[in-house]
C-alpha cells in the first residue's frame, strides 16, 4: 500500500498555502454550482426565446447533470491516473469553452439540439475537474481537519450557488444568454489562482477501464431517458419500460463487470464499507431533491407568483441563507461527533420544511412560505457537506480521486433521476389540474385535453409570465405542492436511512485502522509507484 495518508495530505499542501489551494478549487467548482442554479431561473426565458417545450426545456436542464452522472466514475479515475491539478486545469477550460457555446445558441430548429449538446460538454468539463479538486482539498488537509475544510469548500461553493439566483436574475433581464457566459470570468480566476497555489498532489498511471465508461454511460442514460419521456410518450408505450429497464440492466451489468476488472473504472468493492455505503444511499436519495427544487421553484416563482427572473433570484436565496449558515454549522458537528447526528438531523429539517412549504404555495403569496424555505435550506445544509465528506473519508484507504467520483456519480445520477420523475409529475398533474379547469369553464372533453397539453408543454413560452390566467397559475402551484411534497417524503426516507444505518461517534483515521476487518483491499493498480505532480 502506497502511503497517501495524513502523511501525504501534509506534502499536498507544500504545493502552496492550504487556504489558496482551498480558494483554488472553491473557483474551479464555483461554476458547476452557479450552473445549477443560474439556468433553472432562466428557464423561462430560453423556452420562450428558442421556442422549446417543457420538456424540451427540462433535457436543457437534465443533460448536463446526465453527463455528470455519467462521466464522474470517468474522472476520478482519470485524476487519480493521470495527475489532480492538470484534470482540474483541463475540466476548468473545458467547461467555460462550452458555457460560451451555450451563450451562442442560435435560434430555429437547430436551437434544442445545440443547447443539449453543449451542456452535454459542460457536463463532462464538470465531470472532470469536480472529483479531482475535491480530492486535492481532501489530500492537502488531514483528517482532523477536513471537516471545517470541507464545510468551507460547500459553503463558500454554496454561497456563491447563492449568488447564482441573484446574478442570473438581472443577467436574464438583459440576456439569457449572459448567464453562460459568467463561467468564463470565474474560470480565469480559477486558472490565476492554480497557477500561483501550485497543489501538489499524488497519481498512479493506470489503464483506463473502458468498457466500464460505456456500460455506466449507457445505463445512466437509458434509465433517466425513459422517466424523462413517459410524460411525452405515455406510460402505455413499451419503450418507456424498455429504456428504464435496460439502463437498470446495464448498471448491474457495470456492478459485476467492475468486480471482476483487474483496474476498473470504479472500486465497486468499497460499498462493502458499511458507512459508506450508507452515506451513498442518504446522499442518492436526498439528490432526488436538492437539485430539482432550483428548477421547480425557479417556474413556480415565475409561473405561478408572477415574478420577473431577479425576483426569482431573491426566492431561491432565502433556501440559500439557510443552506449556507447550516453547512458551517453541520461541519464542525462532523469535527466534534461524527456524522451521524448533522445527517439525521438535516433530513430531518428539510422534510418538515418541505412539507410545510408545499402546504402554503397554492396560497400564492411568498410572504407565507419565506420561513419554510429557509428550513428546507438549513436541512440540506445541514446534511450534504458531512455526509460527503464522511463517506470520501471512509474511503480513503483507496484513492480520493476515485472514490470522490463515485460519491458523486450517484449525487449526479440521482439528481438527474430527480428532476426526470419530478419532471413527470409535475407535466402529468398540471394536465389534469388544467383539463379540469378547462371543463369547468364548458369546453368539450376532447378540446380541454388538447388545450391542455399545449399549455403544460408551452408553460410561460408564449409572452410575459404576467399575462398567464390566474387559473393556470393555481393550477401550476397544485403541481409544484405535489412536487415538494415528494421532495418532503424523500427526505424523510434519507433521515431514517441514516438513523438506521449509520453508526455515532467519531470516525477513526482509515489509514490507521487495522487493515483486516471491513476495509476493501485496493486492486493490483494501487502497487504501482505514486507521481508527485510537479
Amino acid at each position: 500500500m502506497s502511503s497517501t495518508g495524513a502523511t501525504g495530505s501534509t506534502e499536498a499542501a507544500g504545493g502552496g498555502p492550504k487556504n489558496l489551494i482551498l480558494a483554488a478549487m472553491i473557483f474551479a467548482v464555483a461554476m458547476t454550482f452557479i450552473d445549477q442554479t443560474i439556468v433553472s431561473i432562466a428557464v423561462p426565458e430560453i423556452q420562450r426565446e428558442l421556442g422549446l417545450s417543457a420538456t424540451g426545456v427540462q433535457w436543457a436542464v437534465n443533460a448536463y447533470l446526465l453527463s455528470l452522472a455519467a462521466l464522474f466514475a470517468f474522472g476520478g479515475r482519470l485524476a487519480d491516473t493521470v495527475g489532480h491539478r492538470k484534470m482540474v486545469v483541463i475540466g476548468v477550460i473545458v467547461f467555460a469553452a462550452a458555457s460560451a457555446m451555450c451563450g451562442l445558441t442560435p435560434k430555429g430548429g437547430l436551437a434544442e439540439a445545440w443547447i443539449v449538446t453543449f451542456r452535454v460538454i459542460q457536463g463532462a468539463g464538470g465531470a472532470i475537474m469536480f472529483p479531482a479538486a475535491l480530492a486535492i482539498v481532501v489530500q492537502t488537509f488531514p483528517l482532523r481537519e477536513r471537516g471545517k475544510a470541507l464545510a468551507t469548500f460547500f459553503g463558500i461553493a454554496g454561497a456563491l450557488t447563492a449568488v447564482g439566483p441573484i446574478l442570473g436574475g438581472y443577467l436574464t433581464q438583459w440576456t439569457w444568454r449572459a448567464i453562460f457566459w459568467v463561467n468564463i470570468p470565474v474560470a480565469i480566476i480559477a486558472l490565476v489562482l492554480i497557477a500561483i497555489s501550485k497543489p501538489t498532489t499524488t497519481f498512479k498511471p493506470a489503464r483506463v477501464d473502458v468498457r466500464g465508461v460505456v456500460l455506466i454511460a449507457s445505463g445512466v442514460a437509458l434509465s433517466v431517458f425513459g422517466f424523462q419521456q413517459s410524460s411525452i410518450w405515455g406510460w402505455g408505450n413499451p419503450a418507456i419500460g424498455l429504456c428504464i429497464a435496460a439502463g437498470l440492466v446495464l448498471l448491474v451489468v457495470f456492478y459485476f463487470v467492475e468486480l471482476r476488472t483487474p483496474v476498473p473504472l470504479m472500486q465497486v468493492r468499497i460499498f462493502r464499507i458499511r458507512a459508506f455505503l450508507v452515506e451513498n444511499i442518504v446522499l442518492g436519495v436526498s439528490m432526488l431533491a436538492f437539485i430539482p427544487v432550483f428548477f421547480f421553484a425557479s417556474e413556480y416563482a415565475q409561473i405561478s407568483l408572477g415574478k420577473t427572473a431577479s425576483e426569482a433570484g431573491l426566492f431561491l436565496l432565502y433556501f440559500f441563507i439557510g443552506f449556507v449558515i447550516a453547512a458551517q454549522i453541520g461541519g464542525r458537528m462532523l469535527d466534534r461527533a461524527g456524522a451521524k447526528r448533522p445527517v439525521v438531523l438535516g433530513c430531518v429539517l428539510a422534510a418538515v420544511g418541505f412539507s410545510l412549504w408545499a402546504g402554503k404555495v397554492t396560497q400564492l403569496s411568498f410572504s407565507s412560505q419565506e420561513w419554510y424555505v429557509i428550513l428546507a435550506g438549513a436541512g440540506m445544509g445541514f446534511m450534504l457537506g458531512p455526509a460527503s465528506t464522511d463517506a470520501v473519508n471512509r474511503a480513503s484507504r483507496l484513492s480520493y480521486g476515485e472514490a470522490t467520483g463515485i460519491t458523486q456519480t450517484v449525487r449526479n445520477y440521482a439528481a438527474s433521476l430527480g428532476l426526470a420523475i419530478l419532471g413527470t409529475v409535475s407535466v402529468s398533474v398540471m394536465r389534469s389540474r388544467v383539463t379540469t379547469s378547462l371543463l369547468s369553464q364548458g369546453l368539450p372533453r376532447g378540446q380541454a385535453t388538447r388545450e391542455a397539453d399545449t399549455i403544460t408543454q408551452s408553460q410561460g413560452n408564449s409572452g410575459s409570465t404576467a399575462a398567464i390566467p390566474h387559473f393556470i397559475r393555481l393550477d401550476f402551484a397544485y403541481a409544484i405542492r405535489t412536487v415538494l411534497f415528494g421532495m418532503a417524503i424523500v427526505m424523510a426516507v434519507a433521515a431514517v436511512v441514516g438513523l438506521i444505518g449509520l453508526r455515532p461517534g467519531l470516525q477513526a483515521d482509515p489509514e490507521s485502522e487495522d487493515p483486516g476487518s471491513t476495509e476493501v483491499a485496493p486492486p493490483d493498480v494501487r502497487n504501482q509507484p505514486e507521481i508527485a505532480e510537479p
